[in-house]
Formats: structure tokens, sequence, C-alpha cells
């Protein structure tokens, strides 16, 4: 795929924000015609760029109110297990292979602390864990952000 130019990081902005902002309205915010901002926006499909639109969900209005990050040290025979296991269990909602100390990292959506401690729980069977509540979650910034360059303050 070619380089992204500054229209192509401002359209994926405006759809990382709102994924049901119409071809029209894209076009008008970064000042392209309705049918090139659509062109753009298949384009950035067709290469991989854009690889889906989703729905963001809030947790606690389904009644899921803790959330914890659930860090795996395991080993290279239990991977697979613990990963299957997590694709399994309803109550993650991402996983992280990471390097460091730990193998996986496993963000967890549970109605209560006592179904927070069975899903420990079955993870320590793969290896030992460490849990931590989330206190707040922040937006997360969109990943063209992160591909600018930027300035200190």
């Amino acid at each position: 795929m070619e380089s992204l130019d500054q229209i192509d990081r401002d359209i994926l902005a405006l759809l990382q924000a709102d994924g049901r902002v119409t071809g029209a309205e894209v076009g008008r915010r970064v000042g392209l015609s309705q049918p090139a901002a659509s062109a753009r926006i298949q384009r950035l499909e067709k290469n991989g760029v854009i690889t889906g639109y989703r729905a963001a969900v809030n947790p606690a209005a389904l009644g899921l109110n803790i959330r914890a990050v659930i860090r795996l040290r395991t080993t290279h025979a239990q991977l697979s297990r613990a990963l299957d296991f997590a694709g399994q269990t309803p109550e993650v909602t991402s996983t992280l292979r990471v390097t460091g100390e730990d193998c996986l990292i496993f963000d967890v959506h549970c109605p209560q602390a006592g179904r927070l401690e069975e899903v420990v729980d079955a993870f320590a069977r793969y290896g030992p864990v460490t849990t931590s509540l989330v206190l707040r979650a922040y937006p997360p910034k969109p990943l063209t952000d992160a591909t600018s360059p930027t300035t200190d303050p």
C-alpha cells in the first residue's frame, strides 16, 4: 500500500470517531466530493487499512460492572490451551500476546467480584496470574495520531 496522505489520515480519524458518518459528510469535512471521499474509503478498505466497522457497547449497561486486566505467565506447552480457554470465556473481551515476563494479557468484564474470582482461578490453571481492577478507561486515540509527527509542548 502506498503511504497515506493527510486526507487519508483525516478520513481515518473521522471514521474511528464515528463509523456511521456518511461518505458525503466525510467529503464535506475533508474537502472532497462525496464520490471522491467514498472512493478513498473503498481504497482504504480494499487495501486492508480499514478492517471493519463495529458498535461500541457500554459494558455497565449490560450489567458488567467490573473490568479487570488479567496477566498470565505460562509455558509454551500451555499457551494454546490458555488461548482456547480465553476464546470460550465470554467475559474475555480482548487478548494480547506480549513479550516480557507475562505471555498473555486479557481484558475482562464481569457482573460481580465472584465471577471475576472464578475467571481468575480458571486462568491460574495455565500459570501464575496477576489481576488489576480497571478504575477508569480513557477513550482510545485514533491510530492516525500515532503515525503523525508530534512535538513536545
